[in-house]
């Protein structure tokens, strides 16, 4: 099989598993938010974001996901999910520096991803399998 049919089935992959893990990030935003705040609060710097924010946030990451699963608007929303997780990643950096205490060494499976983002991001153009091209 040539490159140019791999490629649009690997892209897809790619697009699919970081829609399933970003999908679980914002599941947990609304299932739940006092969880989700304690980690803006954690990593971010962000004390105090009540359960409606949270909602409210979870909800437009949800609307951004969806544009990202159907390849609506792909600069926009792949560069967005690139932004999101590259900021989540960097947030971690702590974790980075102590790898074997507690659950840390999980966060380093942050950077794989994130060079799937940015591959995915990249390639945005050939991305087209199982894409709403209209909107695209």
């Amino acid at each position: 099989m040539a490159i140019q049919h791999r490629l649009p089935i690997a892209l897809l992959g790619l697009r699919l598993a970081i829609f399933v893990v970003m999908l679980a990030w914002t599941i947990d935003k609304f299932v739940r938010p006092e969880h989700a705040a304690n980690v803006y609060d954690h990593f971010y710097g962000l004390a105090d974001i009540g359960q409606t924010i949270m909602y409210g946030l979870a909800g437009l990451e949800m609307v951004l996901l969806l544009a990202f699963l159907l390849g609506i608007k792909r600069r926009i929303s792949y560069g967005l999910v690139l932004l999101l997780h590259g900021v989540s990643t960097v947030s971690a950096w702590q974790q980075y520096t102590h790898p074997f205490e507690g659950s840390n060494l999980l966060f380093f499976a942050a950077w794989p991803m994130l060079a799937a983002c940015l591959m995915l991001y990249l390639m945005r153009d050939q991305d087209n399998l199982l894409t709403i091209r209209r909107l695209a």
